[in-house]
């Protein structure tokens, strides 16, 4: 295994601490407009709702063959008890929790209806539970999860198994359930520890739940914790979020996870509360403080992975950074690379070699679908072999921060130089900015550019301009 001393050398950081390129936050400034996440190439906003010339049959039957590979399950628990109002998940608030029976008795039938066009046997590599609140279950609803899983599907011995937790929603009960569905990562939702933007974002949750938590996660054997922050909160600044920084590097996570809050009103009427009440920082103030969480978390040893994620250099995120094996799917940055993703549950997403498929985004839709024994599929996208050769592209410089021509020509057949001449040319402004590095050989993100990472790939995708309102901005 490489060792903590080589990985961080391979990746430009002072073993001594902060990253050797510090943010360049003028250049930040200049560059960051909107743009996709790319969590997926096309991105999620090029699903169309023409469902019958998806062919789910057939795109199943071709991520079913004799040469399948192995599979990573995405469970989507959508019930909260309130609502976070900069939340820009899909969420049904609710505090009957017997809800949760009918709709684990949906699942079931989804499951079902899945499995049965699946080849039998594929080995599960991953799984994630996210939300909503996936611990909004009972501990007993948890457990009756497991079996609908388990007796389904085979899971690998090393399978990565997690699960997003409210630490206001946990108990030592709900840990238990989740040991016995063989938990080994948790991520914990915590954005932020100041008692005031709590409230503004009515979100209460004193530190000393997040505290008891990760208490009870690591005595039952959770090996890797990530912790959720969110920077651009109402009534944040550099001062306050200093100290939830310091809060949260008090739990000693593996990985820390420092999103950008995503001001969408249009699409999540409940943030419009944050502008009737003129709480919102500046985007100065907000720019100030990502750039402080890069500096605390770089200086504590965590790596830079991109975007919002950082990891210790033992991580399995640090290690496939290092090594090339860096994955992105709906969830994040990820590992295991080249498994399919199946999701089950209201707005779940699933991705094969050449399809993505997104179920109905309401409750009511997703169980109408099921009981007249249809899969839950809204809408979709069927990738051309240009749309796969450009996520190659996409997806090598989100995770990888390089294109190898070379490599690129095995992999895809075609001369990447000269079929995307236009695209390359087009980075002019930002290999003059220092942003990448270019020569006949490939193209390189620099350490003073990876915070652009979005930008960067945007640059190969066609589909971006005409959706740029849709997205968030880029940092």
């Amino acid at each position: 295994m490489i060792s903590p001393q080589d990985l961080t050398a391979s990746l430009g950081i002072s073993p001594a601490g902060p990253a050797a390129a510090p943010l360049d936050l003028d250049l930040i400034r200049r560059y960051s407009g909107p743009a996709p996440r790319y969590t997926s190439y096309p991105p999620a906003t090029q699903f169309h709702p023409d469902v019958a010339t998806l062919d789910l049959n057939a795109r199943l039957a071709e991520d079913n063959t004799l040469e399948a590979g192995p599979l990573s399950l995405y469970v989507h628990l959508p019930f909260c008890e309130s609502l976070c109002w900069y939340c820009g998940c899909n969420t049904v608030i609710t505090r009957r929790h017997g809800a949760a029976d009918g709709y684990l008795d949906l699942l079931s039938r989804e499951l079902d209806l899945t499995v049965a066009r699946m080849r039998p046997g594929r080995s599960v590599v991953q799984l994630h539970l996210g939300g909503g609140t996936p611990t909004f279950l009972s501990p007993e609803q948890l457990r009756r999860l497991t079996r609908l899983l388990r007796a389904r599907f085979v899971f690998a011995e090393d399978a990565e198994i997690s699960v997003e937790v409210d630490p206001r929603r946990l108990s030592e009960e709900h840990v238990a359930a989740l040991q016995d569905l063989g938990v080994n990562r948790a991520s914990l939702g915590v954005q932020d520890t100041d008692p005031r933007v709590q409230r503004a974002i009515h979100r209460i949750q004193p530190h000393e739940r997040n505290r008891q938590a990760v208490t009870w996660l690591r005595a039952a054997g959770v090996t890797s914790i990530n912790l959720d922050l969110i920077h651009g909160l109402p009534l944040q600044t550099t001062e306050t979020f200093a100290r939830t920084l310091d809060d949260v590097l008090e739990l000693t996570p593996e990985r820390l996870s420092v999103f950008s809050y995503a001001h969408v009103p249009w699409m999540k009427p409940a943030q419009r509360i944050f502008e009737q009440r003129d709480q919102l920082p500046a985007p100065e103030e907000k720019l100030a403080m990502f750039a402080l969480a890069h500096e605390r978390l770089t200086a504590a040893g965590y790596l830079d992975i991109g975007l919002d994620h950082f990891a210790r250099p033992t991580d399995e995120l640090a290690i496939a950074l290092a090594d090339g094996t860096l994955h992105r799917n709906f969830q994040g940055y990820t590992t295991r690379a080249g498994a399919s993703l199946y999701g089950f549950g209201v707005s779940s997403i699933s991705q094969t070699a050449n399809s993505y498929r997104q179920n109905h985004k309401t409750l009511g839709a997703w169980r109408d679908a099921l009981h007249t024994g249809q899969l839950p599929v809204e809408r979709g996208l069927w990738l051309t072999p240009e749309d796969q050769r450009r996520r190659e592209l996409v997806m090598d410089i989100m995770c990888r921060r390089f294109l190898d021509f070379a490599d690129l020509h095995r992999r895809l057949g075609v001369d990447v130089a000269d079929r995307y001449r236009t695209e390359l040319d087009s980075l002019s402004d930002l290999q003059a900015d220092g942003i990448v590095e270019r020569d006949h050989s490939g193209l390189r993100v620099t350490p003073r550019g990876t915070p652009l990472l979005r930008v960067v790939a945007s640059r190969f995708d066609p589909t971006f301009q005409a959706a740029a309102r849709r997205h968030a901005q880029a940092v």
